[in-house]
């Protein structure tokens, strides 16, 4: 079980262990605290844990409870020329699928883990002469397979509604019968926050990476408040297809009545 709980005046945490976390390490007795939401499910309480810490009014995590733990299982350390993890090849494949979805940064843009990746880390993946617990991969190898612009992925899912094979993703996984509209509203303002820091750094991957899983989070927003995101994209054209103005300070300005 999860527990998300709140230190009156001082914040909203969440843990599995209330004796460990908040008894030991933060010195509160019962009475001192309460206990304000508590799931199974470790993806629903993270998200819950960011819009009550919202709602009281406290300091935000930067990070999902969720992504910490998936960070704390596997410390990907990346160089300039590869990237390292902390497990042998034996046990690379089981670990990164523990991980998918987790993101790392290096020279050469942002990396993350798919079914896809993972396939190509386990195939490529060399173990290091100096660590028999630890392997890696090439950063300049894992780029050209999957970020290079000049590397053309299989592109059949354009002969299908993109939007549609979203839902159906997320159908698939539970989001539109048990999620709901604020926590994608706050995954939005994770990826919006992501996308500001790529942009910042001029890392197009992180740019391109950013963009689309904003799209995705919008598509099931639109969804989970009784509409589609195509129809919110018709309005939004019809809003702006005959709207007049100039650019100004590299943003366009529209004309005033």
């Amino acid at each position: 079980m999860y527990y998300i709980y709140h230190i009156p005046d001082k914040k909203i945490g969440m843990t599995r262990n209330l004796n460990k976390r908040v008894h030991n390490q933060q010195g509160y007795k019962p009475g001192e605290y309460e206990i304000i939401f508590s799931s199974e499910d470790v993806r629903e309480a993270s998200e819950m844990e960011l819009i009550l810490q919202k709602q009281y009014g406290y300091r935000t995590d930067r990070q999902l409870y969720t992504d910490l733990i998936k960070l704390n299982k596997m410390k990907i350390n990346p160089t300039e020329q590869t990237s390292t993890f902390p497990v042998p090849l034996n046990k690379l494949k089981g670990n990164l699928l523990d991980n998918k979805g987790l993101k790392w940064k290096t020279s050469f843009g942002t990396f993350f883990l798919s079914d896809e990746s993972i396939n190509w880390i386990v195939a490529n993946a060399k173990p290091s002469m100096y660590n028999n617990n630890r392997c890696y991969i090439y950063n300049k190898a894992f780029y050209e397979a999957f970020l290079n612009k000049e590397h053309t992925p299989d592109q059949s899912w354009h002969n299908d509604n993109p939007f549609d094979l979203i839902r159906n993703w997320a159908q698939e996984r539970g989001i539109y019968d048990k999620g709901d509209p604020k926590t994608q509203l706050i995954k939005l303002y994770e990826e919006s926050g992501e996308l500001a820091q790529a942009i910042l750094k001029n890392d197009q991957a992180g740019i391109i990476d950013a963009i689309g899983d904003s799209v995705v989070v919008l598509t099931n927003l639109a969804y989970l408040v009784n509409t589609d995101i195509e129809t919110c994209i018709g309005a939004a054209y019809d809003e702006i297809s005959n709207r007049t103005g100039s650019m100004k300070n590299g943003t366009f300005v529209k004309d005033t009545v």
